[in-house]
């Protein structure tokens, strides 16, 4: 059976309307396709009716705004809604627990929801990130226990998201989609879909698990170079040389049909997808008798960067003569990631509460996260201004490298700090020219591996 409309743009409906179900949704939209978000959460779709955005990601507001009172993006609290789209596409999280395994309830409340609903020619796209064999052996059954059956009278894919945040709205334009059907019918109507509604390419595979574990190995792949990063940045401190000169000239070595591609060094690893998806695939090959100790090895090195990160700002400001307690400490960005305002899993969050074990007195100041958040989940009341959070501090850590702290006027910053004061450069990754000015204007420096 046909699973795409051959005489018209097809229908779709996004059950999940979060980062990756709003920012997929918008696009779209914006392509001329007939959009409508589907949300349990009632708010969230009031304010979406609004037009306000909830997602802090370049371009999405604006595209929003652009949408909004249009029939090309619509919302619903409702699963009925479903009824006229020719493709469904899920988004809905699917965190891990404390066992490390996946979270699959959210996901099966909307299978539950979507079968009765099913009707026959529809194309269901899962798009959360799982284990292997999920959408095989959990997400079809659940579909059809409607009575309708897949293969015969729905078709269903898994195309993971594979979107890096602060260039979303681009990648969706441009990066090709990793298409696993549970038949090839289902699998050539997704290549369709995309071709039609994108004009991307879609690279076919023979089943929804090699989808699937794609999707795992790509952050796999991530989580492990910035650990190598990591280490290599505890390496070069331990020898009073700068990682990035290191990995500058290690990135110059041609290798397997590319470079060697070391990443960047941080405070840590934050954010939904790395800090979670290393340990959905261990637990599934454990579930296999398959023990992934690289995982438990790069889950470990990068966890340890934000104690390793607030132990060295301690230690630089008493070889500076300032004992941590009672010294200030302004922490600039606290997003897990720069240029964004997203502190999920940010790893600021145990810098800050390690600084205030040692009994430092903490300023924060982030202009791109929401400030009640913030609040809430550090336990320390941000600053209402630049100016405000560096008054008398020991130490400036800017710990996200956001585009305002790039351009920050040191001269002028000298008259606002204490005498000495640190510049912990634990994400900004000033250039060295940068540096020598810092240090010509009286503040010490310190970053990791640098």
């Amino acid at each position: 059976m046909r699973f795409l409309p051959g005489s018209r743009e097809p229908r779709v409906a996004i059950v999940g309307f979060g980062y990756v179900g709003c920012c997929l949704g918008v696009t779209l939209a914006e392509h001329g396709l007939y959009v409508t978000g589907i949300d349990r959460d009632a708010r969230l779709i009031a304010q979406l009716e609004a037009g306000r955005c909830h997602i802090a990601e370049p371009g999405l507001a604006e595209a929003m705004r652009r949408l909004h009172g249009t029939a090309r993006l619509t919302f619903s609290t409702q699963y009925d809604s479903i009824e006229d789209a020719d493709v469904i596409i899920i988004a809905v999280g699917t965190p891990i627990g404390p066992d490390r395994a996946l979270v699959t309830r959210q996901l099966e409340e909307v299978c539950a929801s979507l079968a009765p609903r099913l009707r026959r020619g529809q194309l269901v796209m899962l798009k959360s990130t799982v284990a292997p064999g999920t959408t095989r052996d959990l997400v079809r059954p659940l579909l059809e226990a409607g009575g309708l059956v897949q293969g015969e009278d729905f078709g269903l894919v898994f195309c993971p998201e594979r979107l890096s945040e602060g260039n979303a709205l681009a990648e969706l334009r441009e990066l090709p989609i990793i298409v696993g059907g549970c038949d090839q019918e289902s699998t050539h109507a997704a290549t369709e879909f995309w071709k039609r509604a994108l004009d991307v390419p879609a690279w076919e595979y023979t089943s929804p698990e090699v989808a699937e574990i794609v999707k795992l190995a790509d952050n796999w792949w991530i989580d492990h170079n910035i650990a190598m990063a990591n280490d290599l940045a505890r390496l070069c401190d331990a020898f009073g040389v700068d990682v990035l000169e290191v990995r500058n000239g290690a990135n110059s070595l041609p290798k397997g049909g590319g470079h060697v591609n070391i990443l960047l060094p941080s405070v840590g690893v934050g954010g939904y997808c790395l800090t979670k998806d290393p340990w959905i695939t261990w637990n599934a090959a454990s579930e296999r008798g398959v023990r992934l100790a690289t995982v438990e090895t790069i889950r470990e090195v990068n966890d340890r960067m934000p104690e390793y990160a607030h132990e060295t700002i301690c230690a630089e400001l008493a070889r500076a003569g300032r004992e941590p307690a009672g010294a200030k400490v302004t922490v600039l960005g606290a997003a897990f990631k720069n240029n964004t305002g997203d502190l999920r899993s940010t790893p600021v969050k145990p810098v800050v509460d390690g600084l205030l074990a040692a009994g430092v007195e903490v300023a924060l100041h982030d202009p791109l996260a929401d400030q009640a958040e913030l609040r809430a989940l550090m336990g320390v009341e941000p600053s209402a201004s630049l100016d405000e959070a560096v008054a008398g501090t020991n130490c400036l850590a800017v710990l996200a490298g956001h585009e305002p702290f790039q351009q920050l006027d040191f001269a002028a910053l000298r008259k606002r700090v204490a005498s000495p004061c640190l510049v912990f450069d634990g994400r900004a990754y000033y250039a060295r020219e940068t540096i020598e000015e810092l240090r010509r204007l009286g503040f010490g420096y310190r970053g990791i591996g640098r």
